[in-house]
């Protein structure tokens, strides 16, 4: 399957910027916590003032780090980042409320489910050692000594055991819920048949290329491709035959693109793929290679060899059209031209 960079780059941009938006509810949820504690418990007042510095500095800094642009697109460092700023701030205010005895440390829950959701096992893992960290600095402990005991290891591992069972079974959905997600977006874009793209998923990736045509001003070509016999072979030699002979053609057409081009089924014996950066003489070239591909490699069924052919239309952006629906439109209209001169051609849409 072609353009899987541009694909793959947006998809994960939406996810992103979907966990983005919970990483920032987040956020303000431990600020208000904070700010709820400040207003209803009553720190001692030597310490007010230093909550009050940590809710201004942390506050200024999810202002500042997300809202005014500061990364305009989204990354899992950027995420990881604000974890890490979170887990400073949590300990910090920690410090000041009763360090292990606040009523706020069960808020390192929200760094290990934002970690979970955005990162992954390892970084939420890595996160978990790092809160682990923070409990031996937050606890009373006088000697090294002490730190090594199996009295105090074993208290602190079950002080830590619920955050583990969270960090675990967070990173478990988050992992089901995005292979679930990922399978059900695949299944909905993708040809059963050919594993191509289907008009659906073809429809998504096109939108962006031609968009980027539009915006740069460069060139585009479109190809419509049917299939020259296929009624035929079904007729004659069954429907499984006609079945693989689709397979076939759409590994002809995929081995003659490049990359970053986007080749789905149109749907029945038709295919079309869009060329970015590919003006009406690149096009022709391509499509040139594919009518021989396809020509040159017979499908093998039941000991026959069953010849086969392609009939292609052309129609390029800015020449033919300034819509990708109007550029798919002439290409059609090029391709039965094609077959109607009597197949196994190329046609260029001309006005």
């Amino acid at each position: 399957m072609h353009a899987k960079p541009v694909e793959i780059l947006s998809i994960e941009q939406e996810e992103l910027r979907g966990i983005s938006r919970t990483v920032a509810e987040i956020e303000w949820l431990l600020l208000i916590l904070v700010l709820l504690y400040q207003v209803f418990e009553g720190p001692l007042p030597e310490d007010r003032s230093a909550i009050s510095a940590g809710l201004f500095f942390y506050g200024a800094f999810v202002l500042g780090f997300r809202y005014t642009n500061f990364y305009k697109a989204e990354s899992r460092w950027k995420i990881t980042i604000e974890t890490f700023v979170m887990l400073l701030f949590i300990t910090w205010v920690l410090w000041y409320t009763g360090k292990l005895a606040s009523p706020l440390v069960n808020a390192y829950l929200l760094v290990i489910i934002t970690g979970a959701l955005a990162l992954g096992k390892v970084a939420t893992m890595l996160e978990m050692a790092l809160i682990v960290a923070c409990f031996v600095l937050l606890g009373e402990n006088s000697s090294a000594r002490e730190l090594i005991s199996l009295a105090y290891i074993g208290g602190l591992v079950a002080l830590l055991a619920p955050m583990i069972l969270v960090a675990y079974i967070t990173t478990m959905f988050s992992a089901d819920i995005r292979f679930g997600l990922n399978r059900a977006r695949l299944l909905s874009e993708t040809d059963d048949l050919t594993g191509l793209y289907n008009m659906r998923g073809f429809t998504v990736v096109v939108g962006r290329l031609f968009d980027q045509a539009v915006r740069y001003n460069r060139p585009a070509s479109l190809l419509m491709i049917d299939s020259d016999n296929l009624k035929t072979v079904n007729d004659l030699h069954s429907h499984e035959a006609g079945n693989r002979l689709l397979k076939l053609v759409a590994k002809c057409i995929e081995t003659e693109l490049r990359h970053t081009d986007v080749l789905a089924r149109y749907g029945g014996d038709e295919f079309v793929a869009l060329l970015p950066e590919a003006p009406a003489a690149r096009a022709l070239e391509v499509a040139q290679r594919i009518i021989k591909a396809v020509a040159t490699t017979p499908l093998e069924f039941e000991g026959k060899r069953v010849e086969t052919s392609v009939s292609i239309g052309i129609a390029s952006y800015p020449d033919d059209g300034r819509s990708i629906d109007a550029i798919q439109a002439r290409a059609d209209r090029a391709m039965y031209l094609a077959k109607e001169q009597g197949r196994n051609r190329v046609v260029k849409f001309t006005a």
